[in-house]
């Protein structure tokens, strides 16, 4: 959906259409979703953050006055929702900044993955890897991989960061990503070629 599709949408909830209600809800769920979790959040919290969110847009829907942008009001909804859970859950260290990017000590309270994604070796690597990578990192690699696929300006306001810095960032976490794979490739004793050398697996 682009914009004007968006606004079309809110407008026509504000008026009581619920098959425009079901729409924004389909497009926008798996991405709350991916926010709530990206930010270390289990199922049950994450379930509250998401019903949290949709429960503000119902209360301020005829206040928002740039409704094509609803993706990023929500993501942003859903952002500081996390942060109140993390603070009356107590998550948050003493003295830790109330910022995402002071958590990378804390321990991950979600499920790593579904386990229905690690069904063979090539991707349990790939999520061991992963799972090693800066949380920040893996905050926006979880938000990008929302089905449907977010727009720039609604991960922004999921992770609060600017736009500009999202692409250069994403590729700097996948190459981090490509590194730890290949570091993982040389974990295992290697064979050697002729001159004695390892030979990279393939």
């Amino acid at each position: 959906m682009d914009d004007v599709e968006i606004a079309k949408l809110v407008l026509r909830v504000r008026q009581g259409d619920a098959a425009a209600w079901a729409a924004l809800t389909a497009r926008y769920t798996n991405f709350l979703w991916s926010i709530a979790r990206s930010f270390r959040m289990n199922d049950a919290d994450a379930a509250d953050v998401v019903q949290t969110a949709w429960l503000r847009l119902v209360e301020h829907l005829d206040g928002i006055r740039e409704p094509e942008r609803l993706g990023s009001w929500l993501a942003t909804t859903v952002r500081r929702e996390c942060y109140n859970v993390r603070r009356r859950t107590a998550r948050v260290e003493p003295g830790e900044p109330d910022d995402p990017d002071g958590w990378d000590g804390l321990p991950a309270t979600a499920d790593p993955l579904d386990e229905g994604l690690l069904r063979d070796e090539r991707d349990a690597e790939l999520w061991r890897a992963f799972g090693r990578l800066k949380p920040a990192c893996q905050r926006l690699l979880r938000v990008l991989l929302a089905d449907p696929p977010p727009h720039y300006a609604e991960v922004a306001a999921a992770l609060d960061m600017a736009v500009g810095s999202i692409g250069p960032t994403r590729q700097r976490c996948l190459d981090c990503l490509r590194d730890l794979l290949d570091g993982d490739l040389f974990d295992q004793p290697r064979p050697t070629g002729r001159a004695g050398r390892p030979t990279r697996k393939r």
